[in-house]
């Protein structure tokens, strides 16, 4: 999730048509009012006329340097009364200490604490440049420190360069309630996206699939009847003023 800042004109764009725009290739501008599960980012509100649902919310990252910490990127706790929230985590390493698991866990408990209803842990990780087999570990001893009843959650990437196929986040079944998907790099949906859903006939995992708002985005076929899609998730730009 590597999107940061706002573009005005796109987002007045949105406003006028109220719709979704059609394109040439016919294909749509992802209008976020037609959705009702977001990531939403320190410093983005909403644009007007969404209903929530379901909310990604980033708390922190583990960055590379240095012993491994989380460094919080949102003040204070959410208070988001009727909906379901996800505690996103970005990662830049695998090399947690125990008090980085604590820190990210005691964060779940005063979410929870605060009144809202949390789903869970989404650990935000480039998995398909750094290795599955490394990730797939550092996945079972998270699951295993994890707290019962919050659930696991992963972004999964279309990395082109190197695997590109669904099957590579496959193995990681059984450690994993859910991957999510990202069909975008920056503020553009990444091209031939049609060619990696066709190879998820089978996937075994609860998938949802993240559209960057206002990116052009046509449905594929399969996700219509994949018995593994739970539904769409909109990444929010940021609608702050600097």
């Amino acid at each position: 999730m590597r999107v940061c800042g706002w573009r005005a004109a796109l987002l007045a764009a949105l406003a006028l048509t109220g719709c979704q725009r059609q394109t040439e290739q016919g294909a749509t501008g992802v209008n976020p009012t037609g959705y009702d599960a977001f990531y939403v980012w320190p410093g983005v509100r909403p644009p007007k006329g969404v209903q929530p649902k379901i909310v990604y919310l980033l708390d922190g990252e583990v960055r590379r340097g240095g012993p491994s910490r989380l460094e919080r990127l949102r003040m204070g706790v959410p208070r988001l009364t009727g909906k379901t929230l996800w505690l996103v985590v970005r990662a830049d390493r695998l090399d947690w200490n125990d008090a980085t698991y604590a820190a990210i866990f005691d964060d779940l408990t005063r979410w929870q604490e605060a009144g809202n209803q949390v789903a869970g842990l989404q650990i935000d990780f480039d998995a398909g440049t750094r290795g599955i087999d490394g990730y797939a570990r550092f996945l079972h001893d998270l699951r295993q420190r994890l707290p019962r009843p919050w659930r696991l959650s992963i972004t999964g990437l279309m990395d082109w360069s190197a695997h590109g196929d669904p099957q590579v986040l496959a193995r990681l079944a059984g450690l994993i309630d859910e991957v999510v998907v990202q069909t975008y790099q920056g503020r553009s949906t990444i091209a031939g996206y049609d060619d990696y859903f066709q190879r998820m006939e089978g996937f075994p995992i609860p998938f949802r699939v993240a559209l960057v708002e206002g990116g052009e985005w046509q449905a594929p076929p399969l996700l219509a009847r994949h018995p593994q899609f739970r539904g769409y998730v909109v990444f929010l730009l940021s609608t702050a003023k600097p």
